[in-house]
């Protein structure tokens, strides 16, 4: 692997990239800071009453991605990550202008959860904080969402994602910019409703330490300290003093605060209110701010999984226990399944190697659906797979896992809405020929399966005997290769 990795944070108000070298010492490995780029692109202002993103603002977007995508050509797409935030997730027409943004940028673009983002958010941030045993809260108020974290260690233990970010909410509630004292009590009282959500949980679990990350957080702090208003760290008292200094000006203006930088001053009364929500609602004291933040919770992230550390192998192995699968069946099915997936010979790119994975993980978590009915299972295991929250995945990660587990069982027709290629078509293949040929639940031992593809036409070759040994798997391989045969493939199921 190449010594270097790429983020690429695509923020409701920024969009950021960070490149870092990984240098290795024996067993362990450190990211050093290598370049980084930014580009103010104030996505979440460019949402319309219909939450549509507007023509100028993709288009201001797509000039950042290609001037990205620029500086990244010679990565390979094995050490580029780009994530996409809370615009993407409620915008309407993300599907539209993804294919455009991926083309722009020149690697694939991932919609994450807010659950995810969390997730990320809380790895970057520790890693710039000494160790420790205390429970630790970081607050990032982005420019669309603000994530919630609890954490020990290298641990989250509370993850929440609200829909309340700087730029919404001085669009909402300070529109042209005009501060007054009666805007800002309606726009913290709107933000501790949201909180109150969460708040009763955050409390219980409680923490010793608390740390905001993000623009907003740093923001705050410059103008508190720089301006008098508080001795170190972000305190309620000081937010309170620039709240009402704020409202007596009637706006924010560059030339008044000491510290303010100039893209900060139109997202300015925003961040505070949600800020003032977050200390009233929990009962925040003080807090430092984390240098820490998204981008670099996912350079570690793609280190991690470098490192065969991915967070996806623990998350699934959770998942199995919550649901308390079979697990010796999900080894067989497994097992199998990559058998027949390496003898496809689709090659060792970056694709391939990832697709094998998820092949890996649906094959464990195939019958996750029981938990609700033995019924149409692998309709529920696919429901499960695409919307649970799953630490690790992305939503393109998760749609994967939902396609073959919805398409392990039954006709295929069902499956299309996933516009599968032919590689996924087959990785699909061999998930379903692994659970059928394993229906009696033990292991096959010892067979000399082969399966071939070339363009359309795929051949599973079985040892002489075997079939007629064994009546209701013969029987059940030729209506499997009828089920292909509607799907547009040819299966030929060959005794030699």
């Amino acid at each position: 692997m190449d010594n270097r990795l790429a983020s690429i944070d695509l923020g409701s108000n920024t969009f950021r990239l960070s490149i870092g070298r990984v240098v290795r010492h024996g067993g362990s490995a450190q990211i050093y800071a290598e370049d980084k780029l930014r580009e103010l692109v104030a996505l979440a202002n460019g949402l319309d009453e219909h939450k549509r993103i507007d023509a100028a603002t993709v288009e201001q977007a797509l000039a950042a991605l290609r001037r990205f995508g620029e500086r990244l050509r010679g990565f390979s797409p094995a050490n580029v990550r780009a994530v996409a935030t809370n615009t993407f997730r409620v915008a309407r027409n993300a599907a539209e202008i993804l294919p455009a943004a991926e083309r722009a940028l020149g690697f694939p673009i991932e919609i994450i959860s807010g659950q995810e983002e969390a997730r990320l958010i809380y790895l970057g941030v520790i890693q710039d904080l000494p160790p420790s045993d205390h429970r630790r809260l970081v607050i990032d108020i982005g420019g669309g969402s603000t994530e919630f974290i609890i954490g020990r260690r290298d641990q989250p233990l509370e993850l929440a994602s609200l829909e309340l970010g700087c730029t919404t909410w001085t669009r909402q509630f300070f529109p042209q910019g005009r501060v007054t004292e009666a805007r800002m009590s309606q726009a913290v009282l709107a933000a501790r409703g949201a909180i109150e959500t969460i708040a009763s949980r955050y409390r219980g679990t409680g923490w010793q330490e608390a740390y905001g990350s993000s623009g907003t957080a740093k923001g705050l702090l410059a103008v508190l300290v720089e301006n008098g208003l508080s001795p170190r760290d972000i305190t309620l008292d000081g937010m309170e003093r620039l709240s009402a200094a704020l409202a007596r000006a009637g706006e924010v203006r560059l030339q008044d605060w000491a510290g303010l930088k100039p893209e900060r001053v139109p997202v300015l009364p925003g961040g505070l209110a949600i800020m003032i929500a977050a200390f009233r609602e929990l009962g925040i004291e003080r807090m430092r701010a984390g240098d820490g933040a998204l981008r670099i919770g996912v350079l570690h992230d793609l280190l991690g999984r470098d490192s065969h550390q991915d967070r996806r192998d623990e998350t699934v192995r959770q998942m199995r226990g919550r649901y308390q699968l079979d697990t010796a069946q999900a080894g067989f099915v497994r097992s199998l399944a990559l058998q027949l997936f390496d003898q496809l010979g689709l090659g060792d790119e970056p694709d391939t190697a990832e697709l094998r994975r998820a092949l890996g993980w649906t094959a464990e978590l195939h019958e996750i659906g029981l938990a609700i009915a033995r019924n149409d299972y692998h309709k529920h295991s696919a429901y499960i797979l695409e919307h649970a929250d799953m630490p690790g995945f992305s939503h393109d990660d998760q749609r994967l896992l939902a396609f073959l587990a919805l398409g392990h069982q039954g006709r295929l027709a069902k499956v299309r809405r996933y516009a599968p290629d032919r590689a996924r078509w087959l990785a699909l293949c061999c998930l379903r020929l692994a659970v059928l040929l394993l229906r009696r639940r033990e292991a096959l031992g010892p067979l000399a399966l082969r399966l071939q593809a070339q363009d359309l036409r795929i051949a599973l070759r079985i040892p002489a005997g075997w079939l007629a040994a064994r009546p209701l798997s013969g029987f059940q391989l030729k209506k499997e290769a009828a089920i292909w045969r509607k799907a547009g493939f040819a299966l030929d199921i060959i005794e030699s």
